[in-house]
């Protein structure tokens, strides 16, 4: 069993992997999304998206296959999905121009409510395992979530890809010098290799999840919400608030919505698959789904207010956060029993 300060060391490299390796995912990601004349929306709600949003993915996969820990994965999973919904639109909306983020239709009818039907489907799949692949007794309500049913949130995401491309055949994009002078082949070469540095942050975030759990003797869902979430979010953060400093709010928030729309409906079914099936408990799940949707809609809620996310709303997002940080401080000094 490793050390705290080993454990400790090993989050924070862990962490710098993810952030670096999504720094050169995402800006490859980006250069071939201009060179191929997407949209701003679709190179947010996509190409920055699934870029950034690969190292939960990285590690859902690692915790399940080497450690048999699929809880840390989906504490990751929905642990970055509220970071990303309070506190990185809180963030690019203070670093932005005049301390405000744009909005539009767009944004708020597409794609924020898409993200909602996610969240819907996700708890969908859920209940049916619980309702239809019942395991243990009938009063834990657990669930045995099957490959099948882990295709239904896939299957969703295809629907998501197919809106996306539609919107880039009508978008007639002007290729500039500076994007036809992008190397597609190099910028190909360099989003290969950051996938391999993310590959080894996650590696190192999931072995630190694991390590501190085994030395606190807590939830390894617990230690995924924090250490790993935090981790994973860092590229997240990274793309939101260069592109509202560069005032482009409209992909700043789009890699929001789509890097949560992957993550639900890509990376936790993808963990499935590959674990082949796993028991769901609803009394970790459901708490952890409620606050993730209650946020949700408060960001939905201040989003559509004049069509622009403005200081004060900001505060409000991280305030809300706060309240989050507050309810697993109660989970880990044992105050309350949701996550067990």
């Amino acid at each position: 069993m490793a050390s705290v300060p080993v454990l400790v060391l090993f989050a924070v490299v862990g962490a710098a992997l993810a952030w670096k390796g999504g720094d050169y995912l995402v800006q490859a990601s980006d250069r071939l999304g201009a060179y191929y004349g997407l949209p701003a929306i679709v190179q947010g709600a996509i190409i920055a998206a699934v870029g950034s949003s690969f190292p939960e993915l990285s590690s859902i996969v690692i915790a399940t296959l080497r450690y048999g820990a699929f809880d840390i994965g989906i504490g990751a999973v929905v642990g970055s999905a509220v970071f990303n919904i309070l506190v990185i639109p809180a963030v690019s909306a203070l670093a932005g121009k005049g301390q405000r983020l744009a909005s539009n239709r767009d944004l708020v009818y597409k794609e924020a409510q898409f993200y909602l039907l996610s969240l819907a489907v996700l708890v969908l799949t859920f209940s049916l395992a619980v309702i239809y692949q019942p395991f243990g007794s009938p009063a834990s309500l657990e669930g045995f979530v099957t490959r099948p049913l882990a295709l239904i949130p896939l299957a969703l995401y295809g629907l998501y890809l197919f809106m996306q491309y539609h919107d880039t055949l009508d978008h007639r994009a002007t290729l500039t010098a500076s994007v036809t002078d992008v190397d597609p082949r190099r910028q190909w070469v360099v989003l290969v290799v950051s996938l391999g540095i993310i590959l080894v942050g996650a590696e190192l975030l999931v072995r630190s999840a694991v390590g501190f759990g085994e030395v606190f003797g807590t939830s390894p869902f617990l230690w995924g919400l924090t250490v790993v979430a935090a981790g994973t979010s860092l590229p997240d953060t990274f793309v939101s608030v260069t592109a509202a400093r560069q005032g482009n709010a409209a992909m700043s928030l789009a890699n929001v919505f789509g890097s949560n729309v992957f993550a639900l409906l890509v990376a936790l079914p993808i963990g499935i698959l590959v674990a082949g099936g796993t028991v769901v408990a609803f009394a970790e799940v459901v708490p952890m789904m409620s606050f993730l949707t209650g946020a949700s809609i408060v960001f939905f809620a201040v989003l559509r207010t004049e069509m622009a996310l403005t200081r004060g709303e900001a505060y409000v997002l991280l305030a809300t956060y706060g309240l989050f940080l507050v309810w697993l401080l109660a989970e880990s000094l044992g105050i309350t029993a949701y996550v067990g």
